[in-house]
């Protein structure tokens, strides 16, 4: 048994007995004991960190295509409906028709089409449902309330690109990327637009006047 085992096995034995109340020398002999770290070298720790962030990386990999298939099987639910009632619910959760349209992938005029009762094709009544199916599996796993209002809101401040824009290019991975709310916005809107802090940056600022009032001017 290693000198670390020995320290930790003596350890979880006087944990097992109560200390006297306010013996609070033993206590702190058991933190600095239990504290004490393992005899590894740098090179160690190194090959250990590389393999969790191998591990990390696997992991990602794996929710990501669990979350697709979850995806893909839910669309595939939602699309027995109809859809006029596909169009009536996306509505109801308070989507704009032209936010509907961006990201089906059509036009406003075909999606008014389709709630008379003119019949879509079988891609336009997939994208619908996945839509659908994209916004149960936020609610529920994400725990977001007011969707629709929620795809209209700005990863960042510094930028104007919002999950309704992801999503419409075809990126609905960093939708619900950015609904785990696990990864930084910022990386996400790197990896949907490397270039996106130039794309967006302004010559101008908001202030504070001397009339208390907030108003714009050049920075610098």
């Amino acid at each position: 048994m290693t000198d670390t085992s020995v320290r930790n096995a003596a350890v979880e034995s006087a944990l097992g007995t109560r200390a006297t109340a306010g013996d609070s020398t033993f206590r702190r002999n058991l933190t600095e004991t239990r504290l004490t770290p393992p005899r590894l070298t740098t090179t160690e720790v190194g090959g250990i960190r590389g393999v969790a962030r191998a591990l990390r990386d696997d992991v990602d990999d794996l929710h990501k295509r669990t979350h697709e298939n979850e995806w893909r099987k839910a669309a595939a639910e939602r699309g027995k409906a109809s859809v006029m009632s596909m169009l009536t619910e996306l509505a109801d959760l308070g989507f704009a028709w032209r936010d509907i349209a961006r990201m089906v992938g059509v036009s406003v005029p075909a999606v008014q089409r389709w709630r008379k009762g003119e019949k879509a094709s079988g891609d336009s009544r997939h994208r619908i449902a996945s839509l659908l199916a994209a916004c149960d599996l936020i609610t529920s796993h994400y725990m977001v309330d007011e969707i629709a209002s929620w795809f209209e809101m700005p990863l960042s401040s510094s930028a104007p690109v919002t999950p309704i824009v992801l999503y419409a290019a075809n990126r609905a991975d960093l939708v619900f990327e950015f609904a785990s709310g696990h990864v930084d916005p910022e990386a996400l809107l790197s990896e949907f637009d490397p270039d996106w802090r130039e794309r967006y940056r302004s010559d101008f600022e908001v202030f504070e006047a001397g009339d208390g009032n907030r108003s714009i001017r050049m920075k610098g």
